[in-house]
């Protein structure tokens, strides 16, 4: 189990690398750039549902981005809720 945080575009190689690595039991929390991957209807939300891990949105990049609603199945956290996922999960991965 692994906690990949995605702060990369969905148009970026590091997007279409992190898909092919996601296994279930993994989670990703999208983060910086990564929040355009949480708008529903794109191929990106689908592509990241059809894994199978738990999706995640750091709320306060949402915001930034004009994103207040992230797609089904998205759950939007704060950094509380990060640093816990953290600790949950002892391997990260991180995407840029």
């Amino acid at each position: 189990m692994i906690l990949h945080t995605l702060n990369a575009l969905p148009s970026s190689a590091a997007f279409g690398d992190c898909l092919k690595l996601l296994q279930p039991g993994d989670a990703v929390v999208l983060l910086g750039d990564g929040v355009y991957a949480a708008l529903e209807d794109t191929s990106p939300c689908d592509e990241l549902r059809a894994t199978g891990v738990e999706l995640f949105i750091l709320q306060a990049d949402a915001l930034l981005a004009g994103i207040d609603r992230p797609a089904e199945g998205c759950n939007s956290i704060g950094m509380d809720e990060l640093v816990a996922l953290t600790e949950r999960f002892p391997r990260q991965l991180a995407w840029y």
